[in-house]
């Protein structure tokens, strides 16, 4: 399980749509469906992921980010998507600090896709 954030340490983990033995992970619209679970619907009628968990492309696999901080504010939450990960065999690795988290948060605010 991912360690809590500790300064300067990672304050995010990732989950690869690879499986532990190299296979790609299917349906290849997985990240959007997991991150899908934890969104919600906004002032403006459209769906929002989490600020917690969103979707990436990272090196050409989809991927999962998920905020080390979900474990505190909704601990099911965070097991689950844990528990997603060892059940479907799937890398994990650490993510960005703290500070590059918040960056690439802010970053995202200005998308509009």
């Amino acid at each position: 399980m991912p360690e809590t954030p500790a300064d300067g340490g990672p304050a995010e983990f990732v989950i690869r749509g690879v499986t532990l033995d190299g296979r790609p992970f299917r349906p290849s619209d997985w990240a959007e469906r997991l991150c899908g679970v934890m969104a919600a619907f906004g002032n403006d009628h459209r769906m929002q992921y989490s600020p917690y968990v969103h979707p990436v492309t990272s090196d050409g696999v989809r991927c999962v980010v998920v905020d080390l901080r979900l474990r505190e504010i909704a601990p099911m939450a965070f097991r689950f998507l844990v528990n997603f990960a060892r059940d479907n065999e799937l890398q994990t690795r650490a993510g960005r600090s703290a500070e590059r988290t918040e960056l690439a948060r802010l970053l995202r605010a200005g998308d509009t896709d």
